[in-house]
């Protein structure tokens, strides 16, 4: 008989990138492996839309009340069925680990709890802080003690985990190399003059981008055709005269991606950057976008410096490298084609497969 798999998850489907390039695209792997599964997320998607903007509490508390009634009836009525029930991040924003604890001890499920990044930290947007004041991280430990597995999305993490846990598997957060980022799929690049300098993310990533602003604005006198593009959920507050904001959105992320000449990811060196799993790099790179990116946590294993990308400690190596690549574009097509078959062979969806599948062993 085929396993049954829950998957418990914050966010509605297709709508978190964490989700997406976590779990979410081996979902036909497991149809093709015949698992049977189901996905039950906290948030609706109505909910989901305003979560991360200033403004309507009540909403937000009506949605929040709906999320831990939804979690009441799954673990009465689902999670009892379940033979695995794979949990990722938390499941539920706030409070004790209730969920978690009945599902491991009362019902004797084997959790596997997948997380990328620090959550054990404090780091919740100010548009939030009413939530974030309920937050419970020290349940973070007690969680990883009561799973069957703890997949973790680089090392850092899974050092963390194995303080509590003896089966802690490195699961990278992967990029499907063939379906989804793959150059060959989008050959009409559009044609332009400018030569664009590219940065992704959402509005809790833009502070990064703030200590490369005066290398950009140096960059900018250097070479009048230059563009800086910003795709984000939020326009950034700094001035560049390079300056273009893309709105984020799924339908379009790849296409708008295409148009970088190279791909930007800036962190500051601290505990919480040092759980980034390098996800802007891996796009970036899967795509054949040469990468730069600061050398912190997982960054300097996916970036071979010099060879698919660069490594930039210093406001003064981010102009020197990016400028070396817009004076050179026989680099940049050598980082971009040796950056590609790094992410085939090591980050990719097909790479990770069996990986992933053992979760559930």
């Amino acid at each position: 008989m085929s396993k049954y798999l829950l998957f418990v998850v914050p966010y509605p489907m297709g709508e978190s990138p964490s989700q997406r390039f976590r779990f979410e695209q081996y979902l036909g792997i497991l149809q093709a492996k015949s698992y049977r599964f189901r996905i039950c997320s906290f948030w609706s998607l109505p909910a989901w839309r305003i979560l991360y903007k200033s403004g309507n509490q009540l909403t937000k508390v009506i949605a929040l009340l709906s999320g831990f009634l939804k979690r009441f009836f799954q673990l009465l009525f689902i999670v009892p069925t379940a033979d695995f029930v794979f949990i990722h991040r938390e499941a539920t924003p706030i409070g004790p680990p209730w969920f978690e604890w009945v599902t491991a001890k009362v019902f004797r499920k084997k959790i596997v709890y997948d997380f990328d990044d620090a959550i054990w930290l404090t780091n919740t947007s100010k548009e939030n802080n009413l939530v974030s004041k309920l937050k419970w991280h020290s349940k973070i430990s007690a969680v990883c003690k009561w799973s069957y597995a703890v997949s973790c999305g680089n090392q850092y993490l899974c050092d963390y985990a194995k303080q509590f846990n003896s089966r802690v598997i490195v699961n990278p957060t992967t990029i499907d190399a063939e379906q989804l980022h793959n150059p060959s799929l989008y050959p009409n690049k559009e044609t332009s003059k400018h030569f664009t300098i590219g940065w992704t993310g959402t509005h809790s990533t833009l502070k990064y981008v703030d200590f490369i602003v005066p290398a950009i604005q140096s960059l900018e006198k250097k070479f009048g055709q230059l563009k800086f593009t910003v795709i984000a959920d939020k326009k950034p507050a700094f001035e560049l005269s390079a300056l273009y904001f893309v709105q984020w959105s799924k339908e379009n992320e790849i296409q708008d991606l295409m148009q970088f000449d190279i791909g930007l990811m800036p962190l500051t060196d601290d505990i919480w950057a040092k759980g980034k799993c390098g996800f802007k790099a891996l796009q970036y790179m899967a795509l054949g976008i040469p990468a730069l990116a600061s050398p912190v946590g997982v960054n300097s294993i996916i970036i071979d410096d010099g060879t698919n990308g660069f490594l930039c400690n210093s406001l003064v190596q981010w102009e020197e490298s990016i400028q070396k690549l817009l004076e050179d574009p026989e680099l940049r097509n050598r980082m971009g084609t040796s950056g590609r078959e790094k992410i085939v062979n090591n980050y990719s969806v097909e790479s990770n497969s069996s990986n992933f599948l053992s979760l559930f062993e």
